[in-house]
């Protein structure tokens, strides 16, 4: 990872807002090499909620209470748990909740993008050993359980209501089985 890419997610886990002339500053750089060096600045926060959400997904997976649709219940729930508890995230969430929305929930974006190809691999897997016959094609089935995790992490931003993990695995369990 590139010096650059390290401070600016110093800067995010610390809850400082990663500004781009001010991460240009702070490195002895210019804006425009900056930004040659790690895209723009929603390129740069994709990458670090990626770097996040990846290493989250490398805990949880060996870590769920089963395998099949219980495993895959426990793998979305605790993911959403992982959102939810995380101070960086929530403090990112509140501060710039249209920028965060945008950049982890559509399609465009790294985060869901590679969270949705993350769990494909998983249930996969799953349907692999024959733990699990999944009620869709396994690329829509990833997207869709991507999707019910980000609506129990997102509630506060969208509905005002508190995010809920137990929610989610309730969602997962009843559509899996």
């Amino acid at each position: 990872m590139s010096q650059e890419f390290e401070r600016a997610r110093e800067w995010f886990l610390s809850g400082r807002r990663v500004d781009m002339g001010e991460l240009a500053e702070d490195l002895a750089i210019s804006r425009a090499t900056l930004h040659r060096r790690v895209g723009s600045r929603d390129r740069l926060l994709g990458e670090i909620l990626w770097s996040l959400s990846s290493a989250s997904i490398a805990r949880l997976w060996p870590t769920c209470a089963g395998r099949g649709a219980a495993g895959v219940a426990d793998f979305v729930s605790g993911y959403v748990r992982f959102a939810n508890d995380s101070p960086p995230f929530r403090d990112f969430l509140r501060r710039e909740p249209e920028r965060a929305l945008r950049l982890l929930t559509t399609r465009a974006s790294v985060c869901q993008q590679r969270t949705t190809a993350k769990l494909a691999e998983l249930l996969s897997g799953e349907v692999s050993a024959g733990r699990l016959v999944p009620p869709l094609p396994v690329p829509d089935l990833a997207y869709l359980l991507v999707r019910i995790g980000e609506s129990f992490v997102y509630t506060d931003v969208i509905t005002g209501d508190a995010p809920d993990a137990a929610k989610a695995h309730a969602a997962v369990t009843a559509l899996l089985t």
